[in-house]
């Protein structure tokens, strides 16, 4: 299909007479330019300018991002501008046209070994025969069914053979209708079950069965070596042995010898020129079928003439016929009677026989009897043992020795191995293996929707059918001794299956360089590291040390089963979700099978070998946790996700369906942080705090406010969550982060507290810091935000926390040595006084500090009793605390008091005058001037010359007014472009007793201000509320002046917002001298109990 087009612009039909000149004008436009110009583009932006989204890799294409594009025409018109970020429909058919799904490394790899620049991209020809049935066939048909079937059948029986075949095949055949449904579910590059797996459960299980999979195959190709090694050493060059020590320990040996050369041959050609050897791969298989069909037509055979092998036995035990051609004790040669060489192995020279040996004949029966033989009935059922337990025919008769006799040095058949039927699983399940290379080769497909899933499901009903076949053909023709004699040893040292096999007894020997070559069908062909490479041989090489076909088997056992697993609970999940995009063109899937299939896998594991099972998922296991310890930044829309969301939403429905019990209730914090300038966060040890707090446990979320509208401030609010999530990472703090824009900030925090959470996983509990600079501020916003947070919170149930000083809290690297925490508990707040510190001790931070509590008794009070009941009630509530009881006794009111009352009433209203508008300050000199003229008319008696005379000059008047409110003309005046001079908020006695004197130099400088400075004429409810303030403050400086951290009580704001402006003032005396504060206001229930 061509890459490129040449797009001219089509006018209508009435614009006929000109669309040839416009055609002929035009320029032609490749749309491979027009989509490849602006990647460069792209690249060179900031990853956050535009829309600050990262874009996401096309889930069709593996082609470049779409950018700024010119069109030339008129049609596209109305989409000119959605054109710049949404690509033409031609240019997405043109790119999904000319789709590969090699990598770049593999395509640059294939180019340089063949030399030849490949310009174009040829689309893939195979079909489902070639393409997937073929290699399905190669990579499950191997050595066990050559090497081992023959054994296991014997062992376990033509029932239990049958058994272990069907599991294991039903485990596959599940396993591929599960594959075919993730398969077809869209396209699936290079990668098989890795990419299956990661794409639809996450990369974190798809890098943990990922690397299962991997050391499967890895083994694999240990498997198979130690199996061509068998071959080699066992039948085909037996005296080609480097050791010559005792038959079992010299057999490791030479294996482990011969399989290291095998092995480093091996991968020599995997390094130079393994596409050669992919080649061949039909003409292997051709040797394997061929193999196969001598089996059958070997069986067919038995029923015209039996194969000329014998089985000597001696009594009922079957023996080794290497070391001798005659099974007779004597022979008779020239009318002589000569003892034969098997009596020469059981006699010595003084002619002293072993005891079975002269209590039993020798019989020689036919190895192969035939497919009419009957002996199909003998071989019904298995006959398991322990390792060295002599090989014996049961229906045979058999006089038993009385004495002890070393049968390990006679030329009896032993079993190598302990046998049972789980382990037989496990040596057998490998030879059903290899059904996913279909879809490791889709890119190679025609339509590989289609071949996956009808040439993966016919290539496991044909193995399956000819493991079935073999298992009750070898059964009915086979004697049990043979099929129990795993090396032939009974038989001249001839594989089994080979002397079945027809029309040559060594069909099957040449079979032995297929298992061989199998090990290719599991590596990369193409751009694999040389590193890699290493590393896959290095694995390889502890299979082939461990030297032993039957131990290495159920290693990879594991491994494969636990990638079908993951395969099934894939597709398992994906169905039950009903994801919108779940939509495979494979039909004939349920969740239920896949469940099954998965129930299987992890069964077999177990029955294989639970120990190797531990192992594969510990290793599964520790990767997964690697993965997600590291941060799996891929999102692949994954099961996983969706099924978290599908549990997410279960859970918060579930939250909402009761209330929330006491005992269930700990602080769920919404975090009001604040950002700089810069938009980092401004106070990062109110994190620190909150970790310490939390201690990773519920819910937090930490939110911020920034001031504008989200279309002018979008950037600046996704770089503020940004930085949130990088300070909560830093201080290793879960939850999340949400920054949000308003027009102010009062009304973005109460946007916040108001809606912030989602249905029963809301947060109960505000934590913000103390507006330390409301002070100095020169407008009230600060302090107003703070005073109506502290409302809407009371109003909302929730409670407030507010942390005075907060970055003098220690960070969580830090550790307190010792001190106390101090409660000072006066009123009752539902316990969260008490639970607060309990929490924080449970942090390594706090770990060391013991708790405190104080409470307040009066004249009324029993201070004894107080402290009584109250260590009572702690040991009830189960916390660890010391008990104080402070006693504050009536007393007068102290000058301290009046004057601090004093100073917050003249500051406040000088706040209030400064706070006027231009307006405001125009009609208060205009009725100040009124009040004082109707005062002196009153004072002085008509006709008196002063009065129509004020006692301040207008521009007096003017003076001072606009001395005191020059700051709140400043949006005025900067509209003007004139500067005002800055007002200092900050009052000390001398600028107190200036204050004073000035104000009493006239009579209508008193009455303007209306302040009277005499203290008789102070609120007594706000003197009241300074005398507890500065009473409380002196006894919690008296008593936790040197402690870690003071909890106190928050007292409420005034119902009237008229006391607004002294509301601040209380709260600074009552933390006043202290370092570590915690201002705690409870939500008005109770978050502790003494009950279980």
């Amino acid at each position: 299909m061509p890459t490129n087009f040449t797009v001219v612009p089509v006018e209508d039909e009435e614009g006929g007479s000109n669309s040839a000149a416009a055609a002929g004008s035009s320029k032609p436009v490749s749309l491979g330019n027009i989509f490849g110009e602006e990647d460069h583009e792209d690249n060179l932006q900031d990853p956050h300018s535009g829309d600050d989204c990262q874009r996401e890799s096309s889930q069709f294409l593996n082609s470049d991002d779409d950018g700024e594009h010119y069109y030339e025409g008129k049609n596209m018109a109305l989409f000119e501008e959605e054109m710049e970020s949404h690509p033409m429909v031609s240019s997405l058919l043109n790119k999904l046209a000319n789709y590969t799904n090699l990598t770049q490394g593999v395509r640059e790899h294939e180019e340089a070994e063949d030399g030849v620049r490949r310009v174009a991209v040829v689309v893939p020809q195979m079909g489902t025969f070639i393409g997937v049935y073929l290699p399905c066939m190669q990579n499950i048909l191997g050595v066990i069914l050559f090497l081992r079937l023959t054994w296991i059948v014997g062992t376990a029986g033509i029932l239990g053979s049958f058994a272990i075949v069907s599991i294991c095949c039903i485990c596959t055949l599940l396993t591929a209708i599960s594959m075919s449904a993730i398969a077809t579910n869209g396209v699936v590059p290079a990668g098989g079950s890795y990419y299956m797996i990661s794409r639809s459960l996450g990369p974190e299980f798809g890098g943990a069965v990922g690397l299962c999979f991997y050391l499967g195959t890895t083994f694999a190709g240990s498997m198979y070596i130690l199996g061509t090694i068998e071959i080699l050493l066992t039948y085909i060059v037996p005296t080609a042995t480097v050791f010559k020590e005792s038959e079992n320990a010299a057999m490791l040996n030479n294996m482990r010898v011969y399989g290291t050369c095998c092995l480093l041959l091996m991968a020599l050609v995997v390094f130079v020129g393994v596409k050669y050897v992919n080649k061949l791969a039909l003409v292997f298989l051709a040797c394997v079928f061929l193999s196969i069909l001598a089996t059958y037509a070997g069986v067919i055979k038995t029923i015209i003439e039996q194969p000329d092998y014998n089985v000597c036995l001696l009594g009922n035990r079957s023996l080794k016929n290497e070391m001798f051609e005659t099974c007779a004790k004597t022979t008779v040669v020239k009318n002589k009677t000569e003892f034969t060489d098997l009596w020469s192995l059981f006699c010595d020279s003084n002619a002293t026989c072993d005891e079975y040996f002269d209590l039993n004949n020798l019989t020689e029966i036919r190895a192969i009897p035939g497919l009419l033989s009957g002996v199909i009935k003998d071989n019904l059922w298995g006959d398991y043992g322990p390792a060295g337990m002599l090989i014996e025919k049961k229906d045979q008769p058999s006089v038993e020795a009385q004495g002890t006799s070393n049968d390990m040095n006679k030329p009896y058949v032993f079993n190598d191995i302990a046998t049972y039927f789980t382990l037989l699983v496990g040596i057998y399940f490998p030879s059903v293996t290899g059904i996913m290379a279909g879809s490791n080769r889709s890119g190679d497909l025609r339509d590989a929707q289609r071949s996956i899933p009808i040439g993966t499901i016919m290539a496991i009903v044909t193995t399956s059918f000819i493991y079935i076949s073999c298992v009750v053909l070898f059964g009915a023709c086979i004697e049990g001794v043979v099929l129990r004699d795993k090396f032939g040893y009974s038989v001249q040292k001839n594989p089994v299956i080979g002397i079945l096999a027809w029309p040559s007894p060594w069909a099957i020997a040449r079979d032995g360089i297929i298992p061989f070559l199998q090990v290719f069908g599991h590596g990369k062909a193409n751009g694999e590291p040389t590193w890699a490479l290493l590393l896959t041989v290095g694995i390889c090489e502890i299979g082939i040390l461990i030297a032993s076909l039957d131990a290495v088997a159920p290693i990879l056992s594991m491994f494969f089963l636990m990638c079908y697993l993951f395969v099934n609970l894939a597709c398992a999940v994906q169905t039950l979700l009903r994801t919108p995009n779940w939509r495979p063109r494979f039909k004939f899937y349920h969740w239920t099978l896949s469940f099954l299939g998965m129930s299987l896998c992890l069964s077999l594991m177990f029955i294989c070998s639970w120990y190797y099972a531990l192992v594969a998922m510990v290793i599964a296991g520790c990767i997964y946790k690697y993965i997600e310890y590291r941060g799996a930044v891929k999102e692949w829309g994954d099961g996983i996700r969706g099924l978290s969301l599908n549990a997410a939403r279960y859970a918060l429905i579930r939250l909402e369906e009761a209330p929330l019990h006491t005992k269930n209730w700990r602080p769920q914090l919404l975090v009001l942080c604040k950002l700089d300038s810069d938009l980092k966060v401004k106070h990062p040890r109110l994190l620190s705090f909150t970790t310490q707090l939390k201690a990773g446990r519920g819910l937090t979320i930490v939110c911020s406010v920034l001031e504008g509208t989200y279309m002018t401030r979008g950037n600046d609010v996704k770089t503020g969550e940004q930085n949130l999530k990088a300070a909560m990472a830093a201080e290793k703090m879960k939850g999340f982060s949400h920054v949000v824009a308003s027009s102010n900030l009062r009304d973005g925090f109460s946007l916040l507290i108001q809606s912030a959470g989602l249905g029963g996983m809301k947060h109960n509990a505000v934590l913000m810091a103390w507006p330390a600079g409301w002070g100095q501020a020169r407008d009230s916003s600060a302090r107003r935000n703070f005073i109506e947070t502290v409302r809407e919170t009371t109003a909302a149930q929730q409670a407030l926390l507010v942390a005075k000083n907060i970055d003098h809290f220690p960070g969580n690297q830090e550790r307190l040595k010792g001190g106390t925490i101090d409660v000072w508990w006066i009123v009752h707040d539902g316990g969260l006084l008490m639970l607060l510190p309990f929490l924080l001790s449970q942090h390594k931070v706090w770990r060391k500090c013991q708790m405190r509590i104080f409470t307040v008794a009066h004249m009324d009070d029993n201070s004894i009793q107080m402290k009584k009941d109250l260590q009572m009630f702690l040991y009830q509530l189960r916390l660890d605390a010391v008990v104080e009881v402070v006693e504050m006794h009536e007393s007068d009111i102290s000058a301290f008091t009046y004057e601090k009352t004093l100073v917050m009433e003249q500051r406040s209203q000088m706040l209030k005058q400064m706070q006027l508008s231009r307006t405001e300050r125009e009609r208060e000199i205009q009725s100040i001037t009124d009040v004082s003229r109707s005062s002196i008319k009153r004072k002085n008696p008509p006709g008196d010359p002063s009065s129509n005379t004020l006692c301040i000059p207008e521009d007096k008047a003017q003076l001072i007014h606009d001395r005191n409110t020059a700051s709140h003309s400043k949006m005025n005046d900067k509209a003007a472009g004139a500067t005002p001079d800055r007002v200092h908020m900050t009052w000390t006695k001398d600028k107190l007793v200036n204050e004073r004197n000035r104000q009493r130099e006239g009579m209508g400088v008193k009455d303007m201000f209306n302040m009277r400075p005499e203290w008789e004429n102070l609120s007594q409810s706000n003197v009241r509320r300074m005398h507890t303030a500065v009473k409380l403050n002196e006894a919690v400086l008296k008593k936790s002046c040197d402690s870690q951290l003071v909890l106190l009580n928050m007292p409420g704001p005034p119902k009237n917002k008229k006391g607004d402006d002294n509301y601040m003032e209380f709260l600074e005396v009552l933390m006043d001298g202290l370092d570590r504060v915690l201002l705690v206001r409870g939500g008005g229930r109770e978050v502790i109990t003494i009950y279980s």
